[in-house]
């Protein structure tokens, strides 16, 4: 019976133990350096279209940006992007078309060619992604999470537009 006693005096003292520093544990983790998303995020290719923009210079891109349903609402209703939102670029080589050119007379079409820049996506969770701007950041390569060195050019650039929300690109109604 002593022993019983000691067992369960021990258990739940280990309990209380685990139960107080498991929320301190998470806070630190949101308190601390941003978090990047390192899942690609299910079913991408078949959201719907925001828009679709060319990017020269050291890019030099097409790109098209697309946004779950809870991202697209928040498009069209004008209204913040709530937790849950989801917006994805894909990229591509910008690539003159020399069958289309032919079939013009004369060089003027261009196509997306190989993919480029891997996957990117921003993530809206207020609370996990707190300490930059609501917004977790992702970019996968070949499936494979780019390199936290690679990550944290995201956040910067996007307080940019800190006013729309972190959010460069607008809907394409």
């Amino acid at each position: 019976m002593m022993k019983r006693s000691a067992f369960l005096i021990v258990a739940v003292t280990l309990a209380g133990a685990v139960a107080l520093t498991a929320p301190a544990s998470r806070q630190a983790d949101q308190g601390g350096a941003p978090i990047y998303v390192k899942q690609v995020p299910h079913g991408y290719r078949d959201w719907r279209l925001v828009s679709v923009a060319r990017e020269e210079g050291t890019l030099d891109d097409i790109r098209a940006v697309l946004g779950n349903d809870e991202a697209i609402k928040a498009y069209r209703e004008g209204k913040p992007f709530p937790d849950g939102a989801i917006i994805a670029r894909l990229a591509w080589s910008y690539d003159s078309s020399e069958e289309n050119n032919r079939a013009f007379g004369r060089p003027q079409s261009f196509v997306a060619g190989t993919p480029k820049n891997g996957a990117q996506f921003m993530v809206k969770d207020s609370r996990k992604f707190a300490s930059t701007g609501g917004w977790g950041y992702a970019q996968f390569d070949d499936g494979k999470p780019a390199d936290d060195t690679v990550m944290k050019a995201c956040f910067p650039c996007h307080q940019a537009v800190k006013d729309r929300d972190y959010v460069f690109t607008r809907y394409a109604h």
